[in-house]
């Protein structure tokens, strides 16, 4: 799921060096911290939110086939 994150942001911003997901392990809950250029912060999360919502679906649909749960955090 780190590699899911991580493509969908680098095909985002316009700079994708600056893309990096840190993945910590809380028990039963997996969750990914996506870091990205200051500038490429309102791509990432889209007017209202709406890209980070749609990142965050796809995470929930990739987590349920393993049986798993994720969280996404933008910072």
């Amino acid at each position: 799921m780190k590699e899911l994150v991580e493509f969908i942001a680098k095909a985002l911003v316009t700079d994708p060096s600056q893309v990096r997901v840190e993945e910590e392990d809380r028990g039963d809950v997996i969750v990914l911290h996506l870091y990205v250029a200051p500038e490429d912060m309102g791509r990432v999360i889209g007017r209202g939110g709406r890209v980070a919502n749609a990142i965050r679906t796809l995470l929930r649909v990739a987590a349920t086939r393993q049986g798993k749960r994720v969280m996404l955090e933008i910072g």
